[in-house]
Protein backbone atom coordinates (compact mmCIF):
# COMPACT_ATOMS: atom_id res chain seq x y z
CA UNK A 1 0.00 0.00 0.00
CA UNK A 2 1.47 3.35 -1.04
CA UNK A 3 1.63 6.21 1.42
CA UNK A 4 1.74 8.75 -1.39
CA UNK A 5 -1.01 11.35 -1.70
CA UNK A 6 -1.40 14.86 -3.08
CA UNK A 7 -1.30 18.24 -1.40
CA UNK A 8 -4.56 19.53 -2.85
CA UNK A 9 -5.98 19.92 0.65
CA UNK A 10 -2.96 21.28 2.49
CA UNK A 11 -4.65 22.24 5.79
CA UNK A 12 -5.58 18.57 6.43
CA UNK A 13 -2.61 16.84 4.82
CA UNK A 14 -0.91 16.22 8.16
CA UNK A 15 -4.12 14.53 9.33
CA UNK A 16 -3.95 12.18 6.35
CA UNK A 17 -0.34 11.34 7.16
CA UNK A 18 -1.28 10.70 10.78
CA UNK A 19 -4.27 8.60 9.72
CA UNK A 20 -2.19 6.50 7.32
CA UNK A 21 0.43 5.75 9.95
CA UNK A 22 -2.14 5.19 12.70
CA UNK A 23 -4.03 2.69 10.52
CA UNK A 24 -0.88 0.68 9.88
CA UNK A 25 -0.15 0.59 13.62
CA UNK A 26 -3.65 -0.31 14.75
CA UNK A 27 -4.05 -3.08 12.19
CA UNK A 28 -0.73 -4.59 13.26
CA UNK A 29 0.91 -4.04 9.85
CA UNK A 30 3.53 -2.03 11.72
CA UNK A 31 3.99 -3.92 15.03
CA UNK A 32 5.51 -2.53 18.25
CA UNK A 33 9.16 -1.64 17.68
CA UNK A 34 8.74 -1.08 13.92
CA UNK A 35 10.66 1.95 12.65
CA UNK A 36 8.47 4.63 11.07
CA UNK A 37 9.92 6.01 7.79
CA UNK A 38 12.28 8.89 8.45
CA UNK A 39 10.89 12.42 8.13
CA UNK A 40 12.68 13.05 4.83
CA UNK A 41 11.23 9.80 3.46
CA UNK A 42 7.71 10.88 4.39
CA UNK A 43 8.33 14.32 2.90
CA UNK A 44 9.28 12.68 -0.39
CA UNK A 45 6.34 10.26 -0.37
CA UNK A 46 3.73 12.89 0.39
CA UNK A 47 5.33 15.79 -1.49
CA UNK A 48 4.91 18.04 1.51
CA UNK A 49 6.99 20.11 3.89
CA UNK A 50 8.96 18.73 6.80
CA UNK A 51 6.85 20.85 9.13
CA UNK A 52 3.70 19.00 7.98
CA UNK A 53 5.30 15.61 8.63
CA UNK A 54 6.63 16.75 12.00
CA UNK A 55 3.16 17.87 13.09
CA UNK A 56 1.68 14.46 12.21
CA UNK A 57 4.43 12.58 14.05
CA UNK A 58 4.15 14.87 17.07
CA UNK A 59 0.43 14.11 17.40
CA UNK A 60 1.11 10.37 17.09
CA UNK A 61 3.70 10.65 19.86
CA UNK A 62 1.27 12.60 22.06
CA UNK A 63 -1.27 9.80 21.54
CA UNK A 64 1.38 7.28 22.73
CA UNK A 65 1.30 5.46 19.40
CA UNK A 66 4.94 6.14 18.58
CA UNK A 67 8.09 7.14 20.40
CA UNK A 68 10.58 9.56 18.88
CA UNK A 69 14.27 8.98 19.52
CA UNK A 70 16.80 11.65 18.80
CA UNK A 71 18.95 10.74 15.78
CA UNK A 72 17.40 7.25 15.61
CA UNK A 73 13.97 8.15 14.24
CA UNK A 74 10.44 7.25 15.29
CA UNK A 75 9.21 3.79 16.31
CA UNK A 76 5.88 2.17 17.09
CA UNK A 77 5.67 2.28 20.85
CA UNK A 78 6.15 -1.01 22.67
CA UNK A 79 3.69 -1.72 25.51
CA UNK A 80 5.28 -2.33 28.87
CA UNK A 81 4.65 -5.67 30.52
CA UNK A 82 5.48 -6.58 34.08
CA UNK A 83 3.94 -8.91 36.63
CA UNK A 84 2.50 -6.23 38.85
CA UNK A 85 -0.86 -4.72 39.67
CA UNK A 86 -0.19 -1.52 37.76
CA UNK A 87 1.10 -3.06 34.53
CA UNK A 88 -0.07 -5.69 32.08
CA UNK A 89 1.61 -9.04 32.54
CA UNK A 90 2.25 -11.58 29.81
CA UNK A 91 1.32 -14.80 31.61
CA UNK A 92 3.60 -16.91 29.41
CA UNK A 93 6.56 -14.63 30.18
CA UNK A 94 5.60 -14.54 33.85
CA UNK A 95 5.68 -18.33 34.14
CA UNK A 96 8.91 -18.81 32.21
CA UNK A 97 10.56 -16.06 34.28
CA UNK A 98 9.84 -18.22 37.33
CA UNK A 99 11.84 -21.02 35.73
CA UNK A 100 8.73 -23.12 35.21
CA UNK A 101 7.47 -24.88 32.09
CA UNK A 102 4.64 -23.00 30.39
CA UNK A 103 1.59 -24.77 29.00
CA UNK A 104 -1.40 -23.39 27.12
CA UNK A 105 -4.77 -24.84 26.15
CA UNK A 106 -7.41 -23.12 24.03
CA UNK A 107 -10.79 -24.18 25.42
CA UNK A 108 -12.91 -22.37 22.84
CA UNK A 109 -12.77 -19.53 20.35
CA UNK A 110 -15.92 -18.03 18.85
CA UNK A 111 -16.23 -15.24 16.32
CA UNK A 112 -19.68 -13.68 16.55
CA UNK A 113 -21.72 -10.52 16.26
CA UNK A 114 -21.50 -8.82 19.64
CA UNK A 115 -24.42 -9.54 21.93
CA UNK A 116 -25.89 -6.91 24.22
CA UNK A 117 -23.87 -8.48 27.05
CA UNK A 118 -20.68 -8.28 24.94
CA UNK A 119 -21.27 -4.60 24.16
CA UNK A 120 -21.95 -3.85 27.79
CA UNK A 121 -18.77 -5.63 28.87
CA UNK A 122 -16.66 -3.83 26.27
CA UNK A 123 -18.35 -0.50 26.91
CA UNK A 124 -19.32 0.00 23.28
CA UNK A 125 -22.69 1.00 21.85
CA UNK A 126 -22.48 0.02 18.19
CA UNK A 127 -23.03 -3.55 17.10
CA UNK A 128 -19.95 -5.22 15.65
CA UNK A 129 -18.03 -8.48 15.69
CA UNK A 130 -16.05 -9.86 18.58
CA UNK A 131 -13.94 -12.90 19.33
CA UNK A 132 -14.78 -14.68 22.57
CA UNK A 133 -11.93 -16.81 23.89
CA UNK A 134 -11.59 -19.14 26.86
CA UNK A 135 -8.19 -20.67 27.60
CA UNK A 136 -6.08 -22.16 30.37
CA UNK A 137 -2.47 -21.43 31.31
CA UNK A 138 -0.40 -23.94 33.27
CA UNK A 139 2.97 -24.02 35.01
CA UNK A 140 4.78 -27.35 35.19
CA UNK A 141 1.54 -29.01 34.05
CA UNK A 142 -0.43 -27.51 36.97
CA UNK A 143 -3.26 -25.05 36.17
CA UNK A 144 -2.00 -21.50 36.76
CA UNK A 145 -4.89 -19.37 35.50
CA UNK A 146 -8.00 -19.53 33.34
CA UNK A 147 -8.85 -16.71 30.99
CA UNK A 148 -12.15 -15.43 29.59
CA UNK A 149 -11.55 -12.75 26.95
CA UNK A 150 -13.44 -10.61 24.46
CA UNK A 151 -11.61 -8.85 21.63
CA UNK A 152 -13.33 -6.04 19.73
CA UNK A 153 -12.65 -6.72 16.04
CA UNK A 154 -13.44 -3.15 15.04
CA UNK A 155 -10.32 -2.14 17.00
CA UNK A 156 -8.21 -5.23 16.24
CA UNK A 157 -9.29 -6.67 12.86
CA UNK A 158 -6.18 -8.86 12.53
CA UNK A 159 -7.28 -10.87 15.56
CA UNK A 160 -9.85 -12.56 13.30
CA UNK A 161 -7.09 -14.52 11.57
CA UNK A 162 -4.69 -14.96 14.50
CA UNK A 163 -4.05 -18.58 15.48
CA UNK A 164 -5.01 -18.62 19.15
CA UNK A 165 -4.75 -22.38 19.24
CA UNK A 166 -0.97 -21.89 19.21
CA UNK A 167 -0.40 -18.46 20.77
CA UNK A 168 -2.15 -17.11 23.88
CA UNK A 169 -4.34 -14.10 23.08
CA UNK A 170 -2.72 -11.98 25.79
CA UNK A 171 0.77 -12.58 24.39
CA UNK A 172 -0.44 -11.94 20.84
CA UNK A 173 -2.10 -8.65 21.80
CA UNK A 174 0.92 -7.40 23.76
CA UNK A 175 3.23 -8.03 20.81
CA UNK A 176 0.95 -6.83 18.01
CA UNK A 177 -1.39 -4.16 19.35
CA UNK A 178 -0.22 -1.03 21.18
CA UNK A 179 -2.50 0.29 23.92
CA UNK A 180 -2.73 3.66 25.65
CA UNK A 181 -4.87 3.00 28.71
CA UNK A 182 -5.68 0.04 30.94
CA UNK A 183 -7.81 -0.65 33.99
CA UNK A 184 -7.56 -3.47 36.53
CA UNK A 185 -10.24 -4.49 39.00
CA UNK A 186 -9.10 -7.03 41.58
CA UNK A 187 -11.52 -9.16 43.59
CA UNK A 188 -11.90 -12.57 45.17
CA UNK A 189 -14.46 -15.33 44.71
CA UNK A 190 -14.94 -18.91 45.82
CA UNK A 191 -14.68 -21.51 43.08
CA UNK A 192 -17.90 -22.87 41.65
CA UNK A 193 -18.02 -26.29 39.97
CA UNK A 194 -16.86 -24.94 36.57
CA UNK A 195 -13.96 -22.90 38.00
CA UNK A 196 -12.88 -25.69 40.34
CA UNK A 197 -12.72 -28.13 37.45
CA UNK A 198 -10.77 -25.70 35.23
CA UNK A 199 -8.20 -24.89 37.93
CA UNK A 200 -8.14 -28.39 39.48
CA UNK A 201 -9.05 -27.04 42.92
CA UNK A 202 -11.80 -27.83 45.39
CA UNK A 203 -15.26 -26.32 45.04
CA UNK A 204 -15.42 -23.39 47.44
CA UNK A 205 -11.65 -22.76 47.34
CA UNK A 206 -10.66 -19.07 47.17
CA UNK A 207 -9.74 -17.58 43.79
CA UNK A 208 -8.10 -14.31 42.85
CA UNK A 209 -9.89 -12.47 40.03
CA UNK A 210 -8.47 -9.77 37.77
CA UNK A 211 -10.81 -7.98 35.38
CA UNK A 212 -8.80 -5.97 32.88
CA UNK A 213 -9.78 -3.55 30.15
CA UNK A 214 -7.46 -1.96 27.61
CA UNK A 215 -8.08 0.92 25.25
CA UNK A 216 -6.37 2.61 22.32
CA UNK A 217 -7.26 6.31 22.15
CA UNK A 218 -10.66 5.70 23.81
CA UNK A 219 -11.42 2.66 21.61
CA UNK A 220 -11.82 -0.60 23.50
CA UNK A 221 -9.34 -3.30 22.49
CA UNK A 222 -10.18 -6.12 24.87
CA UNK A 223 -11.87 -7.10 28.11
CA UNK A 224 -10.50 -10.09 29.99
CA UNK A 225 -11.20 -11.90 33.24
CA UNK A 226 -8.34 -13.93 34.74
CA UNK A 227 -8.93 -16.39 37.57
CA UNK A 228 -6.07 -17.72 39.70
CA UNK A 229 -6.04 -20.22 42.57
CA UNK A 230 -6.01 -17.99 45.64
CA UNK A 231 -3.42 -19.99 47.55
CA UNK A 232 -0.75 -19.89 44.82
CA UNK A 233 -0.82 -16.40 43.36
CA UNK A 234 -0.24 -12.90 44.61
CA UNK A 235 -0.05 -9.44 43.10
CA UNK A 236 2.62 -6.93 44.03
CA UNK A 237 2.61 -3.16 43.55
CA UNK A 238 5.54 -0.99 44.59
CA UNK A 239 5.26 2.77 44.97
CA UNK A 240 7.66 5.64 45.52
CA UNK A 241 6.76 8.59 47.68
CA UNK A 242 6.82 12.08 46.27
Amino acid sequence: MSLATDESNKPTLYKRIRSDIEKRILTGEWPPGHRIPFEHELVARYGCSRMTVNKALSELAQADLIERRRRAGSFVRRPQHQSAVLKIADIRAEITALGRSYGYELIHRKLRVATAADRDRLGVKKAGKVIAIACRHSADNVPFAVEDRLIDLSSVPDAATADFSREPPGSWLLHHVPWTEAEHTISAIVADHHTAEALDIAIGAPCLVIDRYTWRSARTITAVRLLYPGDSHRLVARFKGG
